[in-house]
């Protein structure tokens, strides 16, 4: 069974999927290990990990899709990736669709900014025409062909153009052909409640930024609303952020780690790369050679 079959069989289940966002390889194998059905790259985890970046739209389409492959690569689990505008036109968008395709993505966003875009919950953000972003879903689903890819849409236009707006493109969208709806940085549980009336049966996207301007309901209660999916996208990065520069800190301050106790067994973590199964594999061949 392909990722996005995955995917698809997991979205026709009544309950709401809670995805992570996730940055390398790493946070994504964490992530599988811990049980989530579904995990979804975060472009601006994506950029701060790499460049050491603000997701300004600093992330070239070969820079992003050569992580998210990386990623897909690791994992087991259906992946959800965020390529962002699609890097240009509508044929621009198409070939990035067939690369994801080929990467083994199982499901991708596409949002409707100007390029450069910014995080969806920065201020300053602008949004391309409906009718613009229109052909871009139509040629995102001509593209992903019978591979199943789902193609979730991606409004920002709450912000500088009103949720009415927002909601009037994401009827557009869903009539081009996506799958899934995303209004992105709805600003209080009236609008989310909004969104989730004017789409009573199109599986809807809920997304948490800790610090962000959507409130942060639990699953429970987005799933209550109406929602099928909700993303924490930054919840990993601004831990491992935290917990990283208490450990420096405590270094810097101390000279030592022998007192901090805020780090995976090391003997854990070669277990969670791998380790034991390669040296098995390595043993095996190198005994195979020696016979």
């Amino acid at each position: 069974m392909s990722s996005s079959q995955k995917l698809r069989q997991l979205l026709a289940k009544p309950e709401i999927i809670v995805i992570p966002g996730v940055y390398d390889c790493l946070s994504a194998k964490l992530a599988e290990k811990i049980g989530f059905d579904v995990v979804a790259t975060s472009g601006f985890g994506i950029a701060a990990s790499t460049l050491g970046l603000p997701d300004y739209g600093f992330l070239t389409a070969t820079e992003m899709l050569y992580s998210v492959g990386k990623i897909a690569q690791s994992l087991s689990v259906p992946l959800i990736a965020d390529l962002d505008t699609g890097y240009g036109n509508v044929l621009n968008v198409m070939r990035t669709i067939k690369d994801a395709v080929q990467l083994g993505v199982a499901g991708v966003l596409l949002e409707d900014q100007e390029w450069p875009k910014k995080c969806g919950h920065f201020e300053g953000k602008r949004v391309i025409p409906t009718e613009e972003h229109t052909g871009k879903i139509k040629a995102a689903v001509e593209a992903r062909g019978d591979s199943g890819l789902v193609i979730i849409a991606r409004t920002d236009a709450r912000a500088p153009l009103g949720l009415e707006e927002a909601i009037a493109r994401g009827r557009a969208y869903i009539a081009a052909g996506a799958d899934i709806l995303f209004v992105e940085a709805p600003q209080s549980v009236e609008e989310l409640k909004a969104i989730a009336s004017a789409f009573p049966d199109i599986p809807l996207v809920a997304n948490i930024v800790e610090g962000g301007k959507t409130p942060s309901l639990s699953a429970d209660d987005l799933q209550n609303l109406g929602f099928k999916i909700v993303f924490f996208p930054l919840t990993g990065l601004l831990a491992v952020t935290q917990t990283l520069t208490n450990c420096l800190t405590h270094l810097k301050q101390q000279g030592t780690t022998a007192n901090f106790t805020d780090l995976v067994n090391f003997k854990d973590f070669q277990e969670l790369v791998g380790v034991p199964q390669f040296l098995q594999m390595e043993k095996k061949f190198t005994l195979e050679n020696d016979e």
